[in-house]
C-alpha cells in the first residue's frame, strides 16, 4: 500500500514541469494528462496554442506550454525569470501582453492603489541569488499600460531574510 502511494506521488511530480513530455512527439492530451488543466489558454489564428501553468501562490515557477498547429508539443518555457521580465516595456506593454508573457497572477498578489489609480501584479520567483523575490508590474489602471516594474525580496523568511529557493 505504501509503495502504491509513493509511486502515485512520484508520478504526479514527474509531470509538474512537463519533464516527461517530448517536443515534436507529445500531444495536447498528453500535456494535459501530465501537467493538468491549464489556468489559461490562448489560441492563435494559425492553430498554435499557448497554455499557462502557474505553480503559485507559494510556488516560484510558471510554465508556458506551446503547442504547434499539428497539436504536438513545440516547447515548454519557465517564464518567471529576468529574460522574460526584460520583455515588459514601460508605456508599451499592457495587461494582456503581460498576462500572456508571465501567466496569471495569484489573487492574493493583486493590489489596487486608489490614490494613484494603479494596479499592481506580483509574481513570486527565484532571483539571481537563488532567493525568493517578487517581481511587480505596476499598471496605470485607466489605460492598462505598464508604468514600471520592480524586483523586491520576499522578506517573509526567518528574521526578515528572504528564503532560499528549493533548487
Amino acid at each position: 500500500m505504501a509503495g502504491c502511494l509513493v509511486a502515485a506521488f512520484l508520478s504526479g511530480c514527474a509531470g509538474y514541469g512537463g519533464s516527461n513530455l517530448k517536443p515534436g512527439e507529445s500531444s495536447l492530451p498528453e500535456v494535459i494528462a501530465s501537467m493538468g488543466v491549464p489556468a489559461m489558454t490562448w489560441k492563435d489564428s494559425d492553430g498554435r496554442e499557448q497554455l499557462a501553468y502557474p505553480r503559485g501562490p507559494a510556488g516560484t515557477q510558471t510554465f508556458m506550454v506551446f503547442i504547434a498547429p499539428d497539436g504536438r508539443l513545440d516547447r515548454i518555457e519557465k517564464v518567471l525569470d529576468m529574460e522574460h521580465f526584460s520583455r515588459i516595456r514601460s508605456g508599451e506593454s499592457d495587461l494582456v501582453s503581460v498576462l500572456r508573457l508571465l501567466g496569471p497572477v495569484s489573487p492574493q498578489n493583486i493590489t489596487y492603489f486608489k490614490a494613484r489609480d494603479e494596479l499592481v501584479w506580483s509574481w513570486l520567483f527565484c532571483d539571481s541569488w537563488n532567493r525568493q523575490a517578487y517581481f511587480d508590474v505596476l499598471f496605470d489602471a485607466t489605460t492598462g499600460r505598464v508604468r514600471t516594474t520592480q524586483q523586491r525580496p520576499d522578506l517573509r523568511g526567518r528574521d526578515g531574510v528572504s528564503p532560499w529557493c528549493g533548487h
